[in-house]
């Protein structure tokens, strides 16, 4: 949701066009920017029915630009993907089944999750990622949880990189390790401008970069 993540989407695109098919190619894409702090209200204040609106009607303008099915740069918003896909009548590629079956093509089964609050404690995310793929996941403590959160909408969206809060991370990453996690799921848009694979033991799985490179093979049917 921020222009922060979205950045990373649009260029992780262009560049899996360009590489399938070369030359001066990059991607067709319908992209509507909305405007973060009103979606962080609607998250802060449990209106996600208002959020879903917002999204719906940003989805039916992409939808009449010709789009041929959605991408939606965020894992917290996709607690209202299914209003979003009915809605609009458009496929929309969920962020979880994405990473859901990369996860399981390495065959770990157990892996921990970072993202916003919302993602870390509710269950729209977790569940799906259990329910349809077998997978056990699990999250920080709750004062790390908070650590996370914060550090996401005070910092990673507002563009700022803090080392402070990147040892922070790799420490709450390290506890995850040592309870078992096989992976660690970077599960917010924004964690990857923070921490990456050489911060920690296991294996990371950056969702940005997993959902962008599914889009490209969904928009050019590989």
């Amino acid at each position: 949701m921020s222009w922060e993540s979205t950045q990373l989407y649009y260029q992780q695109i262009n560049e899996g066009i360009k590489k399938y098919l070369g030359g001066l190619h990059s991607a067709r894409i319908i992209l509507y920017s909305v405007d973060f702090a009103e979606i962080e209200q609607f998250q802060s204040n449990d209106q996600w029915d208002l959020a879903a609106k917002y999204l719906v009607n940003a989805g039916i303008s992409i939808k009449l630009a010709g789009a041929d099915f959605l991408v939606l740069c965020t894992n917290t918003m996709h607690k209202v993907a299914d209003e979003i896909e009915s809605q609009t009548q458009l496929p929309l590629l969920h962020i979880a089944d994405a990473t859901g079956e990369k996860i399981v093509n390495t065959g770990f089964k157990k892996v921990g999750l970072l993202g916003t609050a919302f993602t870390m404690e509710q269950p729209f995310y977790k569940e799906r990622l259990s329910d349809k793929f077998g997978l056990t996941v699990i999250t920080p403590n709750a004062e790390d949880r908070k650590i996370i959160h914060n550090v996401i909408y005070q910092e990673l969206c507002l563009g700022h990189i803090n080392e402070n809060s990147k040892k922070e991370y790799k420490r709450i990453m390290t506890n995850l390790v040592q309870q078992g996690a096989e992976g660690i799921i970077l599960g917010c848009t924004e964690i990857t401008l923070l921490v990456g694979e050489r911060d920690t033991s296991v294996h990371i799985f950056d969702t940005t970069a997993i959902h962008a490179q599914k889009a490209v093979e969904i928009a050019l049917n590989i």
